[in-house]
């Protein structure tokens, strides 16, 4: 029986799904950036290359992180609840590089809550993105 995973390991599933340099940077521009269209995603600060960036939103779309809608330069994109999923993970990951990083570019606002109340952001962050799917009768 062959099979593209190299384990069954739960970190290693995550990276085989995530580990890529410019994965979890679409999934941050959609989560917290709004960004909704391949336009909005070309134009992160970061300047992924098109081919790249196209790869990866079918790769995102594959694993049923992201929904596609529409066709050609009406096609949108948005956060399954898979995807929505990752949403306590990117935080800590903000937390982690917000700690270490003294260049960070994170709003201190959003460090002190989700210092203080971590639970309440995180569920004020999921109410928010569960309610854009809603409005475009995507979940």
């Amino acid at each position: 029986r062959r099979t593209d995973r190299r384990s069954d390991c739960p970190v290693n599933f995550a990276l085989q799904l995530l580990g890529d340099s410019w994965s979890l940077l679409v999934i941050r521009d959609l989560m917290f950036k709004g960004k909704r269209t391949y336009a909005e995603f070309a134009g992160s600060e970061e300047r992924i290359s098109t081919n790249i960036l196209a790869d990866r939103l079918r790769s995102l779309v594959r694993a049923g992180l992201v929904r596609r809608e529409g066709r050609g330069r009406g096609t949108r994109y948005s956060l399954t609840e898979k995807g929505v999923d990752l949403l306590p993970v990117l935080v800590e990951m903000i937390l982690w590089s917000a700690r270490h990083d003294p260049r960070t570019a994170t709003p201190a606002e959003f460090i002190d809550q989700a210092t203080n109340d971590r639970e309440g952001l995180l569920a004020h962050l999921r109410d928010e993105l569960m309610a854009s799917h809603l409005e475009r009768g995507a979940v």
